[in-house]
């Protein structure tokens, strides 16, 4: 389709040119001779008639348009489906110390500006200057053609076009990287001005924020006011070259007056005049396409990222009743959240039995949670190794690992859905276990009081749930999952003793053969256990 839309695109301006070439050419023949012959004029229409004809079939309305189009739209979506998904996929599988490391804004940036460049700028950029640069290099023929003299100025004047054009590029290319990188505070600013609204209105520090978010508009629109300045440095350069070369296509008319015809001459002159506009475009264009790469080039930064671990390992994979008992021995234990900070955990080593309850206590920073992160392999091992039932967990796959075990965190996950799929997102269980699970957490009455029951929307993130209650929504969903090995990070951490200790019963009592770790921070929580 693309060799197709050139094709259409060269015929279309050779036809054009053509035709103006041959008509010059039949004036002036008669204008020489003084007379007309209806035979010879016969034959002339004939190939004017012809030459139109070609313009009309692959003009660009009835053919070239369409076709461009479809080739350029078809094209762009593909690669930008293919940019889009590599991206998803790899930032979805990052690890945690690239988000740790990332401002959210960033990432944000990423998905919708520089997305939005690829899928709508870059495909009409595209098609612009196809339309552009024909033209113009069909100008230049028909002034060499014209006055031959003038080829011997080309080659000078398209190489100071290219050193004209590399000044620009290499200035508005870097312009446009700051403004990218300009604009992820402000994204970052108003995604967390949005989220944390209700504490601004209660502090009375709305107009703090909205005096910052002026000044991270501000700043993110000065390199944007350089690059239309270093636009217009470009438009006088390109002004000044265009009538350079229509001065010399009139200087080389009036030299070779007594070889060229008057045709000729004017086809010279009227197509120089034309240089201006078409290099105009044709160079802004060249210019944008390629600033605007700089977007295709910060999304595959983002799809080239390192990986977490392989999701499956074939020739590791456990059985599917794993992990049976709920045993978990760590030996010699060490890790670290990133590279080049210090140990977390150093040479850690314990052994849970099976179907026991141990509480996890100490100091802020003691790596309470760090050991939870450690069984899901969000953290992976700078020393010594972690198995479950005798399975080493760093040698399986990873959703192998996390599909077997239940988290309840700290901050209860409610997700945009219906309560069933909340609960089961698989829809792998039927009604009569999402009411016995919701019964078991004491949820059934809040449930059925909601308008559609299971199938009520939950939407922001469960706002009409209490924070307690949502935590129980967790625990059913754990529930649920039936899973011999239960961590809880600090999941009490956020409601009442009442709700707590509701909690807590609900564990002994449907959890009581399952292996319970419980990071925690309350006496209460962590009384009755074993160890």
């Amino acid at each position: 389709m693309v060799a197709l839309t050139l094709t259409c695109h060269v015929l279309f301006i050779a036809a054009q040119v053509g035709t103006n070439i041959w008509l010059s050419e039949w004036t002036s023949r008669d204008n020489v001779t003084g007379e007309r012959d209806e035979r010879d004029e016969r034959t002339n229409l004939n190939i004017y008639a012809a030459l139109g004809a070609v313009q009309v079939v692959t003009s660009a309305p009835a053919v070239a348009i369409l076709i461009e189009s479809l080739a350029v739209a078809h094209g762009c979506v593909c690669g930008s489906r293919v940019l889009h998904d590599a991206m998803l996929g790899r930032c979805l599988r990052a690890p945690m110390s690239f988000f740790d490391t990332t401002p959210t804004g960033r990432i944000l940036n990423r998905f919708s500006k520089d997305l939005d460049l690829v899928d709508s700028k870059l495909p009409t950029q595209l098609r612009q200057w196809l339309f552009a640069v024909a033209p113009l290099v069909a100008t230049f023929v028909v002034i060499s053609y014209s006055t031959p003299a003038f080829t011997f100025v080309v080659v000078p004047v398209v190489i100071i076009y290219v050193v004209v054009q590399r000044l620009y590029i290499s200035a508005v290319r870097q312009l446009k990287r700051i403004d990218a990188v300009r604009k992820s505070p402000l994204y970052s600013h108003f995604d967390e001005s949005v989220s944390g609204v209700v504490s601004i209105r209660a502090y009375g520090q709305t107009a703090f924020f909205v005096r910052q978010c002026d000044t991270l508009i501000n700043e993110g629109q000065r390199a944007w006011y350089l690059i239309v300045v270093v636009l217009r440095w470009l438009g006088v350069n390109m002004e000044l070259l265009g009538s350079f070369i229509v001065f010399l296509a009139c200087l080389f008319a009036v030299l070779q007056r007594h070889s060229l015809t008057a045709g000729l001459a004017g086809l010279s002159i009227s197509y120089a005049l034309q240089v201006t506009a078409y290099t105009n475009v044709t160079i802004r264009l060249a210019c944008e396409l390629e600033t605007h790469m700089v977007s295709v080039e910060r999304i595959r930064e983002y799809a080239e990222i390192a990986t977490e671990a392989a999701t499956h390992v074939p020739e590791k994979c456990p059985d599917d009743d794993w992990p049976q008992k709920g045993q978990i021995e760590f030996h010699e234990y060490s890790t670290r959240y990133r590279d080049g900070l210090g140990l977390v955990l150093r040479n850690i080593s314990l052994t849970v039995n099976p179907g026991e309850k141990i509480g996890i206590v100490g100091r802020t920073c003691a790596g309470k949670s760090t050991i939870s992160l450690a069984l899901f392999r969000l953290l992976e091992a700078e020393s010594g190794y972690i198995s479950i039932d005798g399975v080493r967990i760093a040698e399986i796959g990873l959703h192998d690992l996390r599909s077997r075990l239940t988290v309840i965190p700290q901050d209860p996950t409610v997700f945009s859905g219906s309560v069933r799929e909340n609960l089961d997102p698989f829809r792998r269980h039927s009604d009569v276990e999402l009411w016995t699970v919701l019964d078991h957490v004491r949820l059934k009455a809040a449930v059925s009081s909601l308008t559609a029951g299971l199938d009520h929307t939950l939407d922001n993130g469960g706002e009409v749930l209490s924070v307690g209650q949502r935590q129980l929504m967790c625990l059913a969903r754990a529930l649920l999952r039936r899973s011999r090995l239960l961590v809880l990070d600090e999941a009490t951490a956020a409601v009442d003793h009442e709700t707590d200790g509701l909690l807590q019963a609900t564990i002994r009592h449907e959890f009581a053969h399952c292996t319970v770790l419980t990071v925690a921070h309350r006496i209460n929580t962590v009384i009755n256990y074993d160890r």
